[in-house]
C-alpha cells in the first residue's frame, strides 16, 4: 500500500483561511520528477526553435485566455491588490512572447575570426541546452520571477523542474497545469511542492543548472549543496536598492515614481526602492512630496498583504532600530505595522549604519536621507554590500551617474522600468547574487557552449608540430614583431 502524501496547505495571508493544498514531495517524489523529465527533454531538444516557439506561444494564449485564474490566485495567495496581480501577469506573457521568438539568435552556430595563428580553420561557437534545470522560486512575485528562468530555459530546448514558494504553491501548479493543456506531447515542465527541505531534494536530484531566488543566506546554502556535485548556479537574491535625486530633476515626476517603486507589491520587491539619496538644495522639498504621496495610500486598499508572517517582524525591527539610531519618522511608524498589513512608512534623516540602511526590509518602507552632491549620493549607494537595481532623476548628470553605480540595473527619471524590457537582462551583483535572466544574456544563461574548429586547408607554415623547422619558427618570430608594433 502506498504512503498517503503529506499535504502543503496554501492559505490567504490577509485573512489566514485556506486557498487550497498540494500534496508535497519527498526526496524520491523529487527525484522521479527530475527522472521524468530527464526522459521527455531530449525529444524537446531535437525541436528546432520555430516548433518550439509555437508550442510556447500556444502556452502563452491558454495563459491568456485563463488569466482571471491566475489573478485570483496571486491575491488569495499573495495577497496582491488586484491591479498588482495584473501587472505581474502582463510582464509574464511579455516575457514568454520574447524568450520564444528570440531563442534562435542564441541556439544558431556562431562564426567567429580564427585569427592569423590559426589561417586555414573554420572557428564555431554552437549552444545547446543543459539538459534538466531546476528552478526554486520567491513568493514576492511567484510567477514573474520564476518564469525569468523557465521561459528562457525551455525557449532554449531545456527541461526545467520547478519547486515553487510554499507561501504560493498553487500559483505553481497552474503553470504546470497550463503548460500541459498546451504542449501535452512533451512533458518538460512540471511542479514539485514543499519547503527548504523539496529545495534541497531538488539540489541533489541531479539536475543540470539550478536556477535560484531568495534571500542571500538560503543562496549561501544552496550554493554550498551545489558545489558537493559541481552544479552551476544562477543565484537572484536580495537587495537594497536607491534612488537619487539630483538638483536639477523633476522633483514632482521623482516623488510619483519613488513612492510608486518603494510601495509597490507592499514593499516586496527585490528591485524595489528602500533607500532614497536627495542633493541637498531640494531635500526638503523632495522628502515632503514623497510624504504628501505616501500619506495618502492604505495598505489592503492601494497595495496588499505582507505574504510571509515573518517578514513583518524585520519590517517592524528596521523601523524600530532607524528610530533608535536617530533617525525621525515623516509617515507612520511604529504604529504603521498592524499584520497582515504595514501602511506606508517615510522614514527620514537615518544614519548609515542603521540596520534599516545596510539590511533589506522587503516592506513599504523608504528612508530618505540628504547628501551634499551627486557623488555622495553615488558613494553611498556602492557601499552598500547589496547590488541589484537603482534609479537615478536628474537631466545633466543622470546618464553619467547610472553609468557609475555597480547594481546590475539603473533605471533613469523611473523605477525598476528595466525589468518591463524583455530584451534587457535582470541580475545583480555582490550579495545581489550572479547570473542573468532576460534578454540574450538571459537566454545564454541555459545554455552551454561548444568551440569548434575545422581544419580546412593546409598551410605550409605549420609552428603547431614536433618537429617544426626553422621557417616555421620565423613564421612565430613575424608574428610576435607585429604584436610589439601594437598591430596584432
Amino acid at each position: 500500500m502506498l504512503p498517503t502524501p503529506r499535504m502543503l496547505l496554501s492559505c490567504n495571508p490577509r485573512t489566514d483561511e485556506p486557498v487550497g493544498e498540494v500534496a508535497a514531495a519527498d526526496s524520491a517524489a523529487v527525484a522521479t520528477a527530475v527522472r521524468g523529465v530527464r526522459a521527455a527533454a531530449p525529444a524537446w531538444a531535437a525541436l528546432d526553435t520555430a516548433a518550439r516557439r509555437r508550442n510556447l506561444d500556444r502556452w502563452r494564449r491558454i495563459m491568456a485566455r485563463r488569466s482571471g485564474e491566475l489573478r485570483r490566485l496571486l491575491a488569495e495567495e499573495a495577497g496582491k491588490a488586484p491591479a498588482d496581480a495584473l501587472l505581474e501577469f502582463d510582464l509574464v506573457l511579455h516575457h514568454l512572447q520574447w524568450a520564444a521568438a528570440n531563442a534562435r539568435r542564441v541556439l544558431a552556430p556562431r562564426r567567429v575570426g580564427s585569427g592569423s595563428m590559426m589561417l586555414g580553420h573554420r572557428s564555431t561557437l554552437i549552444r545547446r541546452p543543459y539538459g534538466v534545470v531546476g528552478v526554486i522560486g520567491p513568493w514576492n512575485y511567484p510567477v514573474y520571477t520564476p518564469m525569468g528562468s523557465i521561459a528562457y530555459a525551455l525557449a532554449t530546448g531545456n527541461a526545467v523542474v520547478f519547486k515553487p514558494s510554499e507561501y504560493t504553491p498553487l500559483t505553481g501548479a497552474w503553470l504546470a497545469e497550463t503548460f500541459a493543456e498546451a504542449v501535452p506531447d512533451h512533458p518538460v515542465l512540471v511542479c514539485v511542492h514543499g519547503g527548504g527541505e523539496t529545495g534541497a531534494a531538488l539540489v541533489a536530484a541531479g539536475v543540470d543548472k539550478l536556477a535560484f531566488t531568495g534571500s542571500a543566506g538560503t543562496g549561501r546554502k544552496v550554493m554550498a549543496a551545489c558545489a558537493e556535485s559541481l552544479t552551476p548556479v544562477l543565484m537572484e537574491l536580495g537587495g537594497k536598492d536607491s534612488a537619487i535625486v539630483d538638483a536639477d530633476a523633476d522633483l514632482e515626476a521623482a516623488a510619483d515614481a519613488i513612492v510608486w517603486g518603494g510601495l509597490m507589491n507592499s514593499g516586496q520587491t527585490c528591485a524595489g526602492v528602500e533607500r532614497v539619496y536627495v542633493v541637498g538644495d531640494v531635500y526638503d522639498r523632495m522628502l515632503a512630496l514623497i510624504a504628501d504621496r505616501a500619506e495618502k495610500l492604505t495598505a489592503g486598499v492601494e497595495y496588499g498583504a505582507i505574504a510571509m508572517p515573518g517578514q513583518i517582524d524585520v519590517i517592524a525591527r528596521h523601523i524600530d532600530a532607524a528610530l533608535a539610531d536617530g533617525g525621525r519618522a515623516v509617515v507612520g511608524g511604529r504604529e504603521s505595522v498592524r499584520p497582515p498589513f504595514v501602511d506606508p512608512v517615510v522614514l527620514a534623516d537615518v544614519p548609515e549604519t542603521s540596520e534599516a540602511v545596510q539590511s533589506e526590509t522587503f516592506g513599504p518602507v523608504l528612508v530618505v536621507n540628504r547628501v551634499t552632491d551627486l557623488q555622495e549620493a553615488i558613494d553611498r549607494t556602492n557601499a552598500s554590500r547589496y547590488a541589484l537595481g537603482a534609479a537615478v532623476f536628474g537631466k545633466r548628470r543622470a546618464r553619467w551617474a547610472a553609468s557609475r553605480l555597480r547594481g546590475g540595473m539603473v533605471a533613469v527619471n523611473g523605477v525598476v522600468d528595466f525589468g518591463a524590457v524583455p530584451g534587457l537582462p535582470f541580475g545583480g551583483n555582490g550579495a545581489s547574487g550572479f547570473g542573468r535572466i532576460h534578454g540574450i544574456p538571459g537566454l545564454e544563461e541555459f545554455t552551454t557552449c561548444t568551440s569548434i574548429t575545422e581544419k580546412r586547408f593546409r598551410l605550409p607554415i605549420r609552428p603547431q608540430r614536433f618537429g617544426r623547422n626553422a621557417l616555421d619558427l620565423r613564421a612565430l618570430e613575424l608574428l610576435l614583431m607585429r604584436h610589439r608594433r601594437g598591430r596584432g
